[in-house]
């Protein structure tokens, strides 16, 4: 596994889905966060454009990379009818190598709810850093999310959490039962989903895995440390509150000095 596996088969059913669990809650964090950057900013993992669009509609420049081409179809279609093919620009790739010479170009980088977390493997994690910190402009911030406390979640299996109508081509009443696992040898919480569309006495069942790996907030902390970053806020919400272990978010904004060590020691 490597993390992004499930996503092209999860794309039809994302915009169904998130309106009814996380929606708009960090919306407002991350469009203001933007506008004061004051450049260019990068969304890694922009999936359908839940927070594209409305960082383009607010009149930021931004560029959002995702390596799930379904997923990409939807957020292109959603760019093109707002009409900011002229401020969103979206590519497909890996944020593991992202295809931009450093230093960066951008003043803002975000890695919304729980992006970073899909990276399954140490190496992944720490390429990942290494490229966001090279796409910066020095003194550029770097703002991600962790999903709080993975391995607190209850293991369960077939549960029915979701269910209602979603509005398609031809329309369709949907139903996500979905199962928990998780494997703490590798620190990891797998959530099985399956999406059963039901037209009429037609019945399509859409089964697939999402992988997510567990990091707390000092972890990652110390991984953007090493990674040449400095840690600029430790949040619990998105209004700006401090953050602690029982916080239900949990936010980091660090910044890509302006000078590094070794410039300092030269000059």
């Amino acid at each position: 596994m490597e993390g992004w596996e499930g996503w092209d088969d999860y794309a039809p059913f994302y915009d169904w889905e998130n309106p009814r669990t996380l929606g708009r809650r960090d919306v407002p964090f991350w469009r203001t966060l933007a506008k004061q950057a004051g450049g260019p900013v990068l969304e890694l993992g922009c999936g359908t454009g839940r927070i594209t669009l409305p960082l383009g509609r607010a009149g930021v420049p931004l560029v959002g990379i995702d390596r799930s081409g379904a997923m990409l179809v939807r957020a292109r279609q959603r760019v093109r009818r707002a009409r900011l093919n002229d401020r969103v620009r979206l590519v497909r790739g890996d944020i593991r190598y992202l295809p931009f010479a450093a230093p960066g170009p951008f003043a803002l980088v975000i890695a919304p709810y729980g992006v970073l977390q899909s990276l399954l493997r140490e190496r992944d994690l720490a390429w990942t850093l290494r490229a966001v910190h090279a796409a910066l402009e020095p003194g550029g911030t770097f703002g991600l999310e962790l999903v709080a406390d993975l391995p607190s979640w209850k293991e369960y299996r077939k549960r029915v959490s979701l269910t209602g109508w979603r509005r398609a081509v031809g329309g369709a009443h949907v139903t996500l039962v979905e199962s928990v696992r998780q494997d703490p040898s590798r620190h990891l919480t797998i959530f099985d989903q399956e999406f059963t569309e039901r037209r009429g006495p037609r019945r399509r069942t859409h089964r697939f895995s999402l992988t997510f790996r567990t990091l707390t907030v000092p972890q990652m902390r110390r991984r953007l440390e090493k990674a040449g970053f400095e840690i600029t806020a430790l949040l619990g919400d998105y209004r700006g509150g401090p953050w602690d272990p029982r916080a239900d978010v949990w936010m980091i904004l660090a910044k890509k000095p302006i000078r590094s060590d070794r410039t300092q020691a030269g000059s």
